[in-house]
């Protein structure tokens, strides 16, 4: 697999505040200047919802200068070409998707929000390459529901329930097929694996507080050293009164950016790994099958794996497909190296009706729903809000992605 890097970004450079010049996006430098009316922005929102309850009215009345627009254009459907009826020569502020204009189209273009928590999407775009226009993520959106369906997952096949579901198909009673052998989660130990510019971030810091709630034991790992109180802060958005912003919860954080490093954190018995990293060149088949054999072999070194004969971990996947080889990943579910799985993103995806991981024990699969909620928008809105808050004093944005890094 070889070195790879998960690193932590910072939230990126500081915004601009002002409408750029008409140089063009490549030659245009941040400006820290305020802004307080926004004056001379416009703002463009390309989505087919509804927009929270009174949201545009409080923006305009909180920002005279702003202009905004919002566009039902969806930007996940189709073709991914910009819409025909946009005029991008005067947007500075962008909510979207996959659909973006050219630099030459939007020469004042500042700020990108996408829609999504990952860029990936977007990183070889013109306008993500070549100029300084900020683009900045929806992380922390999904925090709430994914750690629903994380826990949800893991508790159904704690409890058998596919397998009791199945039976229920079949008007079967079956009480008495299976001995006391159901595993609740006091004292399991949850490691969470994340990376990227949120390092143990919104996905994991949420699924934390709820596996600390259910008496389980949490881990952390993150690319660099966490030591102090204020390392472990995140600075990124969350849901308010959610997740573990302080990042107090984890009473173990490993750290490291090869793969030895990350060998290690398997290796420390986990009963529970969620991966939730971003898709990057760095990422991508991070988990391939001397990762598959790590976890096997620490479960070996446990009394229940050698009793059993099985492996201790279950591995949740809610981040993008790639990130595990799919292939060592069917190994590993046939060889017992690991309890079972569960996958709401696949690689490939959507997932052929005829390929084998469809077929393979102990496993899960949902068609990239984990991060469904109907609060959706309104979180969204809420980064909108602060990025907009940002513009106006020329402050940094939130979520901003580093593009060296490309999340």
């Amino acid at each position: 697999m070889g070195d790879y890097i998960v690193d932590e970004a910072g939230n990126g450079a500081v915004a601009a505040a002002s409408p750029p010049n008409q140089r063009g996006n490549a030659e245009r430098q941040q400006s820290p200047n305020p802004n307080p009316d926004l004056t001379g922005h416009k703002l463009l929102i390309l989505t087919p919802f509804d927009l929270p309850t009174g949201w545009a009215d409080a923006a305009r009345a909180r920002y005279p200068g702003l202009t905004i627009e919002h566009n039902r254009h969806n930007p996940w459907v189709g073709s991914g070409g910009p819409p025909e009826d946009v005029d991008w020569s005067d947007v500075t502020v962008l909510m979207t998707g996959p659909v973006l204009p050219s630099p030459r189209d939007a020469p004042r273009l500042q700020l990108v929000q996408l829609q999504s928590a990952g860029a990936n999407y977007v990183l070889e775009h013109p306008l993500f390459k070549d100029t300084k226009v900020a683009f900045c993520t929806a992380n922390g959106v999904h925090g709430p529901q994914i750690a629903e369906w994380v826990i949800m997952t893991y508790l159904a096949f704690q409890h058998r329930l596919p397998h009791y579901l199945d039976k229920q198909k079949e008007c079967h009673w079956d009480r008495d097929s299976h001995d006391m052998d159901t595993l609740d989660t006091v004292h399991q130990r949850m490691n969470l694996v994340h990376s990227g510019i949120l390092g143990y971030g919104s996905i994991g810091r949420q699924v934390a507080r709820v596996a600390t709630a259910m008496g389980a034991e949490v881990y952390a790992y993150t690319a660099h050293p966490r030591p102090t109180p204020e390392s472990r802060r995140d600075n990124a958005y969350y849901v308010p009164g959610l997740g573990d912003p302080e990042g107090v919860l984890p009473t173990r954080w490993f750290s490291g950016t090869s793969e030895a490093d990350v060998n290690e954190f398997l290796a420390s018995g986990l009963d529970l790994l969620v991966l939730a990293v971003p898709l990057t060149p760095q990422t991508r088949g991070m988990l391939g099958q001397a990762q598959f054999k790590v976890l096997a072999e620490a479960a070996e070194k446990t009394e229940e794996g050698a009793k059993r004969k099985r492996g201790k971990t279950y591995v949740v996947n809610v981040g993008r497909g790639p990130v595990v080889e799919t292939g060592a990943l069917m190994e590993a579910l046939d060889e017992g190296w690991i309890r079972g799985a569960a996958l709401d993103v696949t690689d490939p995806e959507p997932l052929p009706r005829e390929h084998p991981l469809w077929r393979k024990p102990n496993l899960i699969v949902t068609p990239h729903v984990s991060g469904n909620s109907t609060h959706y928008i309104d979180r969204l809105m809420a980064i909108v809000d602060i990025n907009l808050e940002r513009l106006s004093k020329g402050e940094r944005f939130i979520n901003q992605v580093n593009k060296k890094q490309g999340y």
